[in-house]
């Protein structure tokens, strides 16, 4: 009896806290999607209305019939486009670092891993301004090259859908290396020995044995960069100015200037089933086969 009471004196104060700050906040955000927007911001409590999910890919015309507007449905390709080169980018990069990590001995490993966990030191915010300051025409970047000879004119990366890839690269790379890093410190180096005593090239033994060994730290990696980079908000803001909107950007103007809560509710809904959609497959997909690493 008294073990039972020691359970629950530790997991209530957990499930009241993940109630008030996740759940509670969520069901709010679900009431509010469904209720009709104020006339100067807010919703209108008690009137219930399915307009703002209409609105996602409907425009109304002023005889009440529907027209078919793929405005938000763009931004949100956009925002998918990026978030899948990111998550490819840094896959194709990580893989090599964690891997070569993983290789030197445990001293230098934690040297190592040190390096690549620096940037957490410093606010995101700080660094992302950081590129303003590398990528802008006449930055460090162009004057580099110029000062070389190697450019006559200015790249003009910045405000384009190049300078928040860039950001988002940058900004998400380590949480791909240490999930992969993870996965490959585990392997039994010794199964790789067995490969090339049975005649397998290089290749056959990447593909054969350290990839599938390797794949759940590699699928979590991709989880951990998609997600916040399909949602993020200040990167596109900094780095890509208006011409660059993605989901984040357009829940943020929602419920700021346009001050359209329940829209904007909507939209955060749309973005949580997509996340929910990837978190399933990954549960389905890696079911029985422990942790995310």
């Amino acid at each position: 009896m008294k073990a039972l009471l020691g359970r629950w004196a530790l997991i209530v104060p957990a499930g009241l806290l993940i109630f008030a700050f996740m759940v509670l906040p969520m069901l709010l955000m679900a009431l509010m999607s469904w209720l009709e927007p104020a006339q100067f911001g807010g919703v209108k409590w008690g009137q219930y209305t399915p307009e703002s999910y209409i609105k996602f890919l409907f425009d109304r015309n002023l005889d009440d019939s529907l027209s078919l507007n793929t405005d938000y449905l763009s931004i949100f390709s956009r925002s998918f486009w990026l978030s899948l080169v990111t998550t490819i980018t840094t896959l194709l990069v990580a893989f090599p670092v964690a891997f070569y990590i993983a290789l030197q001995p445990p001293k230098r490993r934690t040297w190592l891993m040190l390096l690549i966990t620096i940037p957490f030191w410093t606010n995101l915010l700080v660094r992302t301004y950081a590129w303003i300051l590398l990528l802008r025409n006449g930055g460090l970047i162009d004057s580099s090259l110029s000062g070389l000879g190697l450019l006559s004119a200015p790249l003009n990366i910045m405000y384009t859908p190049l300078a928040v890839q860039i950001g988002l690269v940058y900004a998400f790379l380590p949480f791909m290396v240490l999930p992969i890093y993870t996965s490959l410190e585990k392997l039994d180096w010794r199964l790789l020995e067995a490969a090339y005593d049975l005649y397998a090239n290089r290749w056959q033994t990447l593909r054969r044995i350290v990839l599938p060994l390797a794949a759940p730290g590699m699928v979590a990696g991709c989880i951990l960069v998609f997600v916040p980079a399909l949602g993020t908000y200040f990167i596109p803001e900094l780095l890509g100015g208006s011409k660059t909107l993605m989901i984040g950007n357009l829940i943020q103007q929602q419920f700021g200037t346009s001050r359209n809560w329940s829209f904007g509710a909507a939209l955060s809904f749309a973005l949580l089933a997509i996340v929910l959609i990837f978190m399933l497959f990954y549960a389905l997909r890696f079911r029985g086969k422990g942790s995310l690493t």
